[in-house]
């Protein structure tokens, strides 16, 4: 089955004259969202709060920023992008009481809809845009005259005109230029929480750290270990990035091919496709969410517990005291 892709011929950009979008949010999503928006001509408000620290940057850059009630009452379709966790507070307090069907609901990822954090009134078009980029590169694209390429998806239509409002939306921020794939609530969100747990972020810092830990309980020196399961990976995520596995493979030496072969599906072999077809199912059945939402409600011990305990391992300090040594390497640190 070929996913349906639209592009910017398919944009009716017309659609959001007139329109004044809110953005809730200018963190990562938020600042790009509307900054890309404002340099195409859309009117955009940013709601944050009296305290936000975003605010000074927000009116820094020329956008008009007010309360997230006031940005609800007056735009014409309203983005969410706050986190997860703080989405649900955010539409019972300031959304829900000025949401009617003359407004449309836009989410970048369907976390509180597909799990029924927010439930929206049925006569409501509920859509989402999803860049697949974090919001500096997604500016950043922007702003040299390219885009990332976006997920659409369709929750409510009543108005039967959603995906035309959704699309001009998506030419609004760019992504029309790159590509926008047709999607679910549903499949983003299941996706999206599977891919981060076993692969992007979980899977990755686990075979990483399970890999430093070996190489040094075997008497190898730890920063000769940092290089070799640590340092290289984004040589090789690059490599996949630019050209796919055949690309990597094509790229590396025979040695690297072969070992690639024959020890991978050793490492990551059956006990691993069940602990990811585990991880999947909890994902679907809500059970991840559930926990996360209680976890967040409950002040997040667990979660900064394992942050403490996460940052001060010996592959992070090793790391870091590398790092400061290479002047081709960008030390980046926590804000």
């Amino acid at each position: 089955m070929t996913a349906t892709v639209y592009y910017d011929k398919d944009a009716d950009k017309t659609r959001l004259d007139g329109k004044r979008v809110g953005i809730m949010g200018y963190g990562s999503q938020g600042h790009a969202h509307a900054l890309n928006l404002r340099d195409n001509g859309v009117d955009v408000v940013v709601g944050l709060q009296a305290a936000s620290k975003s605010r000074e940057k927000a009116e820094a850059e020329g956008l008009r920023v007010t309360s997230a009630a006031e940005v609800a009452k007056e735009s014409d379709v309203i983005m969410v992008l706050v986190p997860d966790t703080v989405q649900g507070a955010l539409y019972k307090e300031a959304i829900e009481p000025s949401i009617d069907s003359s407004k449309t609901l836009m989410f970048a990822h369907g976390f509180n809809i597909h799990y029924k954090e927010i439930v929206p009134p049925p006569d409501v078009d509920v859509s989402m845009i999803a860049p697949k980029a974090p919001g500096h590169r997604m500016r950043e694209v922007f702003v040299g005259g390219s885009g990332v390429p976006s997920l659409v998806a369709i929750h409510q239509d009543p108005s039967g005109n959603a995906l035309a409002n959704a699309l001009a939306y998506g030419w609004g921020v760019g992504s029309m230029r790159a590509g926008i794939v047709a999607t679910t609530f549903k499949e983003e969100t299941e996706t999206d929480l599977f891919g981060e747990q076993t692969v992007l972020c979980g899977g990755v810092t686990s075979l990483v750290k399970n890999a430093f830990e070996i190489l040094v309980e075997a008497g190898y020196q730890p920063e000769i270990a940092y290089f070799e399961v640590f340092h290289e990976m984004k040589l090789i995520v690059d490599l996949m990035y630019e050209g796919g596995l055949t690309y990597m493979r094509y790229s590396i030496s025979d040695t690297a091919e072969w070992g690639d072969y024959m020890a991978g599906k050793k490492v990551i072999g059956p006990e691993s496709r069940a602990a990811m077809k585990t991880i999947l199912a909890r994902i679907q059945d809500g059970s991840f969410a559930k926990e996360w939402v209680e976890e967040d409600a409950r002040g997040r011990p667990n979660m900064k517990a394992a942050r403490e305990r996460e940052s001060t391992q010996q592959l992070e300090t090793v790391g870091a005291r590398l790092r400061e040594m290479m002047p081709c390497v960008d030390d980046k640190k926590p804000s």
